[in-house]
């Protein structure tokens, strides 16, 4: 992503607070209805059933994967573009359907077999972690756009160790979580900086599913970490 003229760096101020104030809004909202629609599937009677052929077998937990990937890249693709407002939310509700659907597995092993406080320690880890992060990136108001091409080469890399962890059937461990983790962070510090210097003024709503996508991926990987530990 690069900046132009058009972009929210090169808006007034009051533009560029009121674009960041909504990329938040909307990013709390989503943050909110993933709950909501995890907190539904999680309640409804014999869920167990319908998360049972997802990680029944390693290639279809990657056929999962495959097909969250997909449709992020639709989501994303509609959540960017400049000619429906509509279809922009469109994106944005898909985005958190699919990430609500892919986290089942790992919520209800969390809430169901794991038990007890996990679940709150793994959600005020990633609070705090993403409120420092954002702090930082908005206060230093530094560029951090030249951390998009190694976040996309280590990305390509995880994704390739996560693949052949599931074709060959081994256990990519806590160390694995750990540098996860720490690539989320990347990610939430790559956003943020976006917000500020590279979206443009109308983008909100991409901008707050970029920033709900990094911040559901270090959940993820806090979690695993926590449960992890359980083990």
């Amino acid at each position: 992503m690069t900046a132009d003229d058009r972009s929210v760096a090169a808006a007034t101020l009051a533009e560029r607070s009121e674009f960041i104030h909504r990329t938040y809004q909307h990013l709390a909202l989503a943050i909110a209805a993933f709950i909501g629609i995890e907190a539904l599937l999680l309640s409804i009677p014999g869920i167990e059933s319908f998360i049972a052929p997802m990680i029944s077998s390693r290639i279809g937990w990657l056929v999962v994967l495959g097909a969250f990937m997909g449709v992020s890249y639709v989501a994303d693709r509609w959540a960017s573009t400049t000619t429906s407002r509509s279809t922009q939310y469109m994106g944005l509700g898909l985005y958190i359907v699919a990430e609500a659907v892919v986290f089942l597995p790992l919520l209800y092993y969390a809430a169901y077999i794991v038990g007890g406080d996990v679940l709150i320690k793994a959600t005020v880890t990633t609070g705090v972690v993403f409120g420092g992060l954002t702090a930082t990136v908005l206060l230093s108001k530094r560029d951090f756009s030249f951390l998009g091409g190694i976040l996309r080469v280590a990305g390509f890399g995880a994704l390739g160790l996560i693949a052949v962890s599931l074709i060959f059937g081994f256990s990519l461990g806590s160390i694995f979580a750990g540098a996860m983790a720490v690539f989320a962070a990347g990610t939430i510090v790559y956003s943020t900086s976006n917000v500020l210097h590279r979206y443009r003024p109308d983008q909100h709503v991409a901008a707050s599913l970029s920033l709900f996508a990094s911040v559901a991926l270090l959940f993820w990987y806090i979690l695993s970490l926590f449960l992890g530990s359980r083990r």
